[in-house]
């Protein structure tokens, strides 16, 4: 009965794995399709803008000048070994928070789309812009949500933890 109610509940992790990735390429194959290279399609006047470019590099191209085989390396390789650990550390880790084994999802889900971008096409298809005059990002996809939303899990579950454990804290500290 343990075993079996492992295996579902880690069965639907990997459920969130695969629906970051599909929302991911399914959105990848949509702009591909739609929006031609360097296009800027206006969706909320000047403020959120679809625009279809192929990022060698990593996070606003950077790395994208390295030679290939470096480029590979940093961009393929070793975030498909942290992916791979990732999954390891989801399915032997069966107590951690579920807040965090959900970010971790995230994480996986975004950063597999990315690679699978880099190794089917030579490069991460971006096609999503947003410039709110004080906050402006470069031309991310979906995967990039899925990382950022991740982070945010963790993050918030970071902070949850550690709001509870300083009450625990302040009781073992208060004379008695």
């Amino acid at each position: 009965m343990i075993k079996s109610k492992t295996s579902l509940k880690f069965a639907f992790l990997l459920l969130i794995v695969a629906l970051n990735l599909g929302c991911d390429q399914f959105s990848k194959v949509i702009a591909r399709k739609n929006i031609e290279p360097y296009e800027q399609i206006e969706v909320i006047k000047d403020r959120f803008t679809l625009t279809l470019v192929e990022n060698t590099g990593a996070f606003l191209s950077a790395g994208s000048n390295l030679p290939e085989i470096i480029r590979i390396i940093v961009l393929t390789v070793l975030p498909t070994l942290v992916l791979a650990y990732g999954l390891w550390f989801l399915y032997s880790n069966k107590h951690l928070p579920r807040l965090m084994q959900i970010g971790i999802c995230f994480l996986i889900g975004g950063g597999i789309g990315n690679i699978y971008d880099r190794i089917v096409y030579g490069s991460v298809t971006d096609f999503l812009h947003m410039d709110f005059v004080l906050f402006r990002t470069g031309i991310f996809n979906m995967a990039d949500v899925s990382i950022m939303i991740g982070i945010g899990l963790l993050l918030l579950q970071n902070l949850t933890a550690a709001r509870i454990k300083k009450p625990e804290a302040d009781q073992e500290e208060a004379p008695v």
